[in-house]
């Protein structure tokens, strides 16, 4: 009898460790990932820019010399195996749920061009994802890059690109809402795409055998004026500004980010948490050449998390404004010129921003 009892105590005691083991997470989170770290720096071949040499696409003098600390601790480059593998763990074990990789049309505005795409540099960590062999501890999105160049134009074109997206759409990996593959369009003005063309998409879906059709998310400005995206979201969130360079606080930027938190019953939202922004590495011409503008270089992780904790709570206060699944996008993993990041770098080698999702989504 003293046995049983005895047994019976440790079979609870045992149950509620699993429990806790197995709490239900408070929110989906994924995290864009910018692929400007591969390819060849524009200025590689002139001897007398140096740092160009072995510098990927998107690095600038600026970041080399007065920006160094956001050097990841891995280097400039994230083009590797092994890096990519880190990446994928790195994420995981922090509470990450998946990367949405940036997707480019190739830039000659006309038909499919897979061959081209498939050796385009702008997808070198998607098709190292692909093959790294702990992919199964992250799932992964598409964010397509519908601007700058790489327009899809036509309705046709539209079409292709659901088929090509297939590929994607059938690995166990890649990201359902509500049931189906979901897909964040970015550019989505009155020039970049309509509703016919989302109709197009809907409909090559449900050709292929998606019988549900896609979960498609609009991307910025546009997107809540098209009823053909059944989400609205953001890649960042920014105060507007006068055009001038000029700090301005963490706080601020927050604000902005809470205010675009609107969604509805007809296009819940998909709420974005913007990590930071400070694109002073890119602007002027030893950076890309970009205009100046405001920076919030002021946050701590302890703004971070508690910003991130608020994004939950407005799902939680308004479950049919957005998705059931409660998905939260983080702007951005590795977005280093922009100031939107949560990689390890030379002056953070603890990712201190990135440790406080773990204990936010996994919070009761």
């Amino acid at each position: 009898m003293h046995y049983l009892k005895f047994t019976l105590v440790l079979l609870v005691i045992v149950g509620a460790f699993s429990c806790a083991a197995k709490k239900e997470k408070e929110a989906t989170v994924g995290v864009y990932y910018f692929d400007g770290w591969a390819g060849k720096n524009r200025h590689a071949d002139d001897p007398a820019q140096p740092w160009a040499k072995n510098a990927p696409t998107h690095l600038s003098k600026r970041m080399t010399e007065e920006f160094s600390g956001r050097e990841p601790i891995w280097g400039w480059r994230d083009d590797s195996m092994d890096i990519m593998e880190q990446q994928i763990d790195l994420a995981a074990d922090n509470g990450v749920d998946f990367f949405l990789y940036c997707w480019y049309w190739k830039d000659n505005k006309g038909a499919l061009n897979e061959e081209a795409i498939k050796k385009d540099s702008k997808h070198t960590s998607l098709e190292l994802y692909l093959k790294a062999k702990n992919k199964k501890r992250l799932k992964y999105s598409l964010l397509i890059a519908n601007h700058g160049g790489a327009e899809i134009i036509g309705n046709e074109n539209w079409a292709d690109a659901v088929r090509y997206w297939a590929q994607y759409f059938k690995d166990p990996q890649y990201v359902k809402v509500d049931g189906k593959p979901l897909v964040v369009i970015f550019g989505t003005g009155d020039n970049a795409i309509n509703n016919e063309q989302l109709a197009k998409m809907q409909a090559a879906a449900k050709e292929l055998g998606f019988k549900d059709g896609l979960a498609i998310a609009g991307c910025g400005r546009g997107a809540k004026e098209k009823e053909g995206f059944n989400y609205s979201t953001h890649y960042n969130v920014k105060p507007r500004h006068d055009g001038t360079s000029q700090q301005h606080t963490y706080a601020e930027l927050i604000e902005a980010n809470q205010n675009a938190w609107v969604g509805t019953e007809q296009q819940p939202y998909i709420p974005i948490v913007t990590v930071g922004w400070d694109n002073r590495p890119w602007e002027g011409p030893n950076g890309l050449g970009q205009k100046e503008g405001w920076y919030y270089p002021d946050g701590t992780p302890q703004q971070f998390k508690n910003y991130l904790k608020s994004s939950i709570q407005w799902m939680k206060e308004n479950p049919t404004l957005t998705t059931r699944e409660r998905v939260v996008l983080l702007y951005a993993w590795n977005e280093l010129g922009e100031g939107g990041y949560l990689v390890p770098t030379k002056s953070d080698p603890e990712a201190s921003f990135l440790k406080q999702i773990k204990e936010v989504v996994h919070e009761k």
